[in-house]
């Protein structure tokens, strides 16, 4: 997953203090996080202003334009084309049918994360929708094998926008942090010059806050 920024170094400051994440040069201005030592997601400069400042998961795929083409024939669209990012791998952007969207990545010498579920690192991801049944459909046709195949450790989820958000909110996705205590995370959010949207509220995947960080890219802090 990345975050898409104005000012990358606003976001080191921001996020290595809320996480203690450390950074390693990446490509131009962006730069990967690390915690512990493995990488855990990148932030990268937002060269469009005209683009919303955000955090983007990215579904792994053995071939990124084979699936590309499966989300335009259920009746999504790509958003951005598949791109080589030298031998790291390829990337897309793509939108399912009601507008969310997410990122593809084809795999080369990077794989993605190198941990997740503990502190810090990335831990669930939540598609809020207004169509669910929709997109059970899509979601469960694309990446079936991934999110419900034997062994599959839960990483996914959705619910409708209106559960949280106010019912204009378009559909997206929001990525989840693991966090040892919720109510601290969110004070420290607001102490970097953050805002909290919603929580600490009990889901069934945990204890969960809605933030947005100082440059307004939203994401949330699960416990659990």
């Amino acid at each position: 997953m990345d975050a898409q920024l104005p000012d990358v170094e606003a976001g080191k400051r921001f996020y290595g203090e809320l996480f203690g994440w450390a950074y390693e040069d990446a490509y131009g201005t962006s730069v990967w996080a690390r915690k512990d030592g493995e990488p855990v997601a990148a932030l990268a400069h937002k060269t469009d202003g005209r683009m919303p400042t955000v955090w983007t998961v990215h579904f792994s795929t053995p071939d990124v334009r084979a699936l590309l083409r499966r989300v335009e024939q259920a009746g999504g669209q790509a958003v951005r084309a598949p791109l080589r990012d030298g031998d790291l791998g390829v990337a897309a952007l793509a939108a399912d049918p009601e507008g969310a969207v997410f990122g593809l990545w084809q795999p080369g010498t990077y794989p993605g994360f190198g941990t997740r579920g503990t502190p810090g690192t990335f831990a669930w991801v939540q598609l809020y929708a207004r169509d669910t049944a929709a997109a059970n459909a899509f979601y469960g046709a694309l990446f079936h094998e991934a999110l419900f195949g034997a062994g599959a450790e839960p990483e996914f989820g959705r619910a409708a926008v209106a559960d949280v958000f106010p019912a204009e909110m378009p559909p997206h996705f929001l990525v989840h942090f693991r966090v040892g205590d919720c109510a601290a995370a969110t004070g420290t959010v607001q102490r970097l010059g953050g805002r909290v949207q919603a929580g600490p509220f009990d889901a069934s995947y945990g204890t969960v806050a809605v933030v947005s960080d100082n440059q307004g890219a939203s994401f949330a802090l699960l416990e659990r």
